[in-house]
């Protein structure tokens, strides 16, 4: 290194005798000095973004308090239930999606087949039930299809089933608060059809601030639409059956204008067994969400397992008993979609049956509220999934801790972040985004179903044969679907979930050999010691003025003892290091400056090359970086953060060691006397 160094004058003598400096250090004890007459007062540092997560989420939940924040049954049916009750709001509309253009042998419109259909994906409903029943049992724990895979198949397949779950949740938001939001279109299409997208982003906000305020503070506020969705749209099928039988409801009929905007398949084609598995896969999308319940058996209150299995039957009866009213009525009304989404299947149903008074304003709110809310089985399931990802180093570890009201608050604004992107690329179209989202979701079954039968198969527990027979049927049935949807709806979509679950499932391992390999560096064995200290020990003090600061961390080296202190200025000025040398030898300072030239006025260069000059094998060095810390935001704005850039270059040297010795500025001018060795 090119660099002109020189020492004031020799310095000797003393300083001052009488008075001392106490080493100021980041971490104090005050309550320890404080004299017994003092009152104990409490001054905890509470940071600017702690404040606000106050004032905006409430006060924070100590993690004793975890044990209160279980939730009952009812409260979990709205948590855990809301995305596959919800799901029967659309459901039917993307089985006649498939189904419309479609002719049977009479050349009647196969529409009617959306019955039989629903029935085989209530039927699943029903195998999926009992199977999730099982994986309650089995892994009581919580984790779902993701410690299913990992018990049985083992971290790859885990990684695939995380991984496909993952991107479920994220899309169970998108499409979930979309969903709501074309529901609210259908009421005030010129109004709020072209703020679609601005509308589901605010939900997504409030949906997470929501959930960041806790589980059982989500639970309260997301409880009652769940259960006005369920009241209004039920007493909606009862009355809409009650009209059939007693001939008082007549079909749909489109005016010329409304039927040019109807959803048409293209040429019309016939009924083929792939068309009613492609109806069939698409349909599936009303199971998403099951796998909540099993995911989150660990919110529930004791019994954790009891609970969950009884709350797993309502759910599923309530979503069977309406999704299949729905898909009737769709049938004998003759419903069709739109192409733009809008007006829905269910909105139409709503107005014929009801007509559009009171009642039909109603299921429509509640409809779009019960949408919206469908997310939050996401906010509730994907950061607890994200948390037993990164309990086995698939995820950051970052996603492991819990927040300010003992949630899993870095999982919320990553679904969040990640849902809201989704959103603003597909513009909150729910055709665009559900052919992404039943791979996920059909993934997760299959593997599930498949992990619970090589379960049965391995262990051979009471009633094994069973559990093999529903498994396996499950496993094969959800198999069929998967491969219908990724042929069905590759080109509309269905391709780009195919690419990302590979990709993710890439990085959730390539993070998992990088903390792999980091615990391997940093595990500590039975068998080690304390290296002996090295004999020679040096002391560095980077000065950037003579003062009160400097003096502080001049004071601190003493206390360190090392073998030699030095105060380094580096010369970025050269007529301010002048007269530092000038200043240090009035003031008869017994430690040498040493002036480093820095032609090119590269701070941190020439400190971490004249630092680097320093190591050798024997030898460890230590550097004291003074900080000021200036008291009130207008103080610092006038002063910059060298300090930071010096520790962290400083920091990655070997042999160094960096120790930032902070001075603290009041309003009031503080003395530091200092006095000789």
């Amino acid at each position: 290194m090119a660099s002109l160094r020189r020492d004031p004058a020799a310095l000797t003598g003393s300083l001052r005798q009488g008075s001392r400096v106490e080493a100021v250090t980041a971490l104090r004890q005050p309550d320890l000095q404080r004299p017994p007459s003092a009152p104990a007062t409490s001054r905890r540092y509470q940071s600017v973004g702690y404040r606000a997560k106050k004032l905006l989420l409430g006060p924070a939940l100590k993690t004793s308090q975890l044990a209160y924040e279980r939730v009952s049954k009812r409260v979990a049916l709205a948590v855990f239930s809301s995305d596959p009750i919800s799901s029967t709001a659309y459901a039917t509309e993307e089985i006649l999606l498939v189904l419309v253009g479609a002719t049977l042998a009479g050349g009647a419109l196969a529409t009617g087949l959306a019955m039989p259909v629903a029935l085989a994906i209530v039927a699943l409903l029903a195998l999926l039930v009992v199977s999730y029943r099982q994986v309650v049992d089995a892994y009581p724990s919580a984790g779902g299809a993701y410690v299913v895979s990992r018990d049985n198949f083992g971290n790859v397949t885990a990684a695939v089933a995380g991984a496909a779950l993952l991107i479920d949740y994220v899309l169970t938001v998108a499409v979930s608060v979309s969903s709501g939001v074309a529901a609210m279109s259908s009421v005030w299409p010129d109004q709020l059809g072209p703020l679609r997208v601005e509308i589901s982003v605010a939900f997504v906000v409030l949906l997470a601030w929501g959930n960041l305020r806790g589980i059982r503070e989500a639970g309260r506020i997301f409880a009652v639409p769940t259960y006005v969705y369920v009241v209004s749209v039920g007493a909606m099928i009862v009355a809409g059956i009650w009209r059939l039988g007693s001939g008082d409801l007549a079909p749909i009929t489109y005016s010329p204008e409304e039927a040019a905007q109807l959803h048409h398949a293209g040429a019309i084609g016939a009924v083929t067994v792939f068309l009613l598995l492609r109806a069939f896969a698409s349909g599936t999308t009303a199971l998403t969400g099951i796998e909540a319940i099993s995911n989150g058996v660990s919110a529930f209150r004791a019994p954790e397992a009891v609970n969950a299995k009884k709350t797993l039957m309502v759910m599923a009866a309530i979503m069977a008993a309406l999704f299949l009213g729905i898909t009737y009525l769709a049938v004998q009304l003759e419903a069709l979609p739109f192409e733009s989404g809008y007006p829905t299947v269910i909105s139409q149903i709503a107005r014929q049956v009801l007509g559009d008074g009171p009642a039909f304003l109603l299921v429509q709110t509640a409809t779009l509220l019960i949408l919206v809310l469908a997310a939050n089985t996401a906010f509730s399931g994907f950061p607890l999934l994200a948390s037993f990802a990164s309990g086995d180093a698939l995820l950051p570890r970052q996603l492991r801790k819990r927040g300010h009201r003992l949630v899993y608050s870095n999982g919320i604004i990553a679904l969040s972040a990640v849902a809201i992107f989704l959103i603003v690329a597909f513009q909150a179209d729910v055709h665009a985004l559900i052919p992404l989202y039943a791979v996920g979701v059909v993934t997760s079954f299959t593997l599930a179903q498949a992990g619970m039968t090589r379960r049965h198969l391995r262990l051979r527990e009471p009633g094994w044969r069973g559990g093999v027979l529903i498994n396996g049927v499950g496993a094969a049935v959800t198999m069929v679907a998967l491969v219908v949807i990724i042929v069905g709806k590759f080109t509309q979509g269905a391709w780009m979930v195919v690419i990302a679950i590979p990709l993710l499932v890439w990085l959730l391992l390539r993070i998992q050999q990088t903390y792999g390999r980091e615990l391997s560096q940093l595990k500590v064995q039975a068998s080690q010691r304390l290296a002996p200290p090295k004999p020679r020990h040096e002391v560095v003090v980077l000065i950037e003025d003579l003062d009160q600061a400097a003096l502080s961390a001049l004071q601190y080296a003493r206390q360190l003892n090392p073998l030699s202190i030095t105060a380094m200025h580096v010369a970025v000025d050269p007529d301010h290091a002048r007269e530092l040398g000038r200043l240090w030898s009035r003031v008869q300072i017994p430690f040498p400056l040493e002036l480093v030239d820095a032609p090119d006025r590269n701070l941190l260069a020439t400190v971490e090359e004249a630092i680097a000059e320093r190591v050798r094998p024997d030898t460890e060095v230590t550097v004291l970086v003074p900080r000021r810390r200036y008291v009130g935001f207008w103080r610092r704005v006038l002063h910059d953060q060298t300090s930071a850039g010096l520790t962290k270059v400083l920091g990655s040297m070997e042999n160094v060691n960096v120790t930032i010795v902070p001075f603290h500025l009041g309003s009031r001018p503080q003395l530091f006397p200092v006095k000789g060795p």
